[in-house]
């Protein structure tokens, strides 16, 4: 997830393998709609009647770095121990990947209404990481610490040895691993509502979330103030921490 992430700029072919899914699935009546596109060419496409959507539907294209595998595996570890996304169906064929899942009750937190009150959704996306780092960390079967993400962002060793010795953990939790705003849902009455992307969750730092949380607030909000995202987390910034992960985070 980047600032190069977004709604779709231009029209955008539904692939053949998401049209196969929907009609297995019994959903070929719908049209599905693209939504979102991220930078590495993955598209989520929302599936329902009269503008209400049911389901979404994520494609990824050969080559693209990223694992639907990996994300359906982690809702289904997370299912019933925090708000995420149910999985219905995983199809993968020729390098293409196909997730269907059931949507939630809310809206993305950089929806325009939520941009327009941009200290609801802080307080919202801080709440929903506060919540996700209470999980119990010895029941996360997955790592996102600093060697396992050299190895699955291809950091080479020059450029992690350029980053520095990694700072103590100051805590060890359950990371979103892609924290960016976007990938935090928020329900009507501006409360958390879940996470969505959770293809690199796993046991890290919260610094690891936090840092990078806070960077894509730039991005997605103006006229903000970080100190409602601090309140709702229940922390003070740490400086060197929140450097060292953003910096390790630009080194993917």
């Amino acid at each position: 997830m980047s600032e190069l992430a977004g709604p779709p700029s231009k029209p955008i072919a539904v692939p053949r393998l998401v049209l196969d899914m929907l009609e297995a699935q019994g959903l070929d009546g719908a049209i599905p709609q693209p939504v979102w596109q991220n930078s590495v060419g993955g598209v989520t496409f929302s599936v329902g009647r009269d503008g209400k959507p049911s389901f979404f539907v994520k494609h990824n294209p050969p080559g693209s770095g990223e694992s639907l595998a990996d994300e359906a595996e982690r809702l289904r570890w997370i299912a019933g121990k925090h708000p995420a996304p149910e999985v219905v169906a995983l199809e993968t064929s020729g390098g293409h990947e196909v997730l269907l899942t059931r949507a939630l009750p809310g809206t993305s937190a950089v929806a325009e209404e939520w941009k327009k009150q941009p200290s609801v959704a802080l307080r919202a996306l801080g709440e929903g990481l506060r919540r996700l780092h209470e999980l119990p960390v010895e029941e996360c079967p997955y790592d996102w610490g600093v060697a396992h993400r050299a190895r699955a962002d291809r950091i080479s060793q020059e450029a992690l040895a350029a980053l520095g010795e990694p700072p103590p953990i100051d805590r060890l939790v359950v990371c979103q691993g892609d924290p960016c705003a976007p990938n935090t849902l928020i329900a009507d009455d501006g409360s958390f509502l879940a996470h969505i992307d959770l293809a690199r969750l796993g046991t890290a730092d919260r610094w690891a979330d936090l840092a990078v949380m806070t960077l894509s607030l730039e991005w997605n909000y103006v006229g903000y103030d970080e100190a409602d995202f601090w309140a709702a987390y229940g922390s003070e910034p740490d400086a060197h921490r929140i450097a060292y992960y953003r910096a390790l985070w630009n080194a993917a």
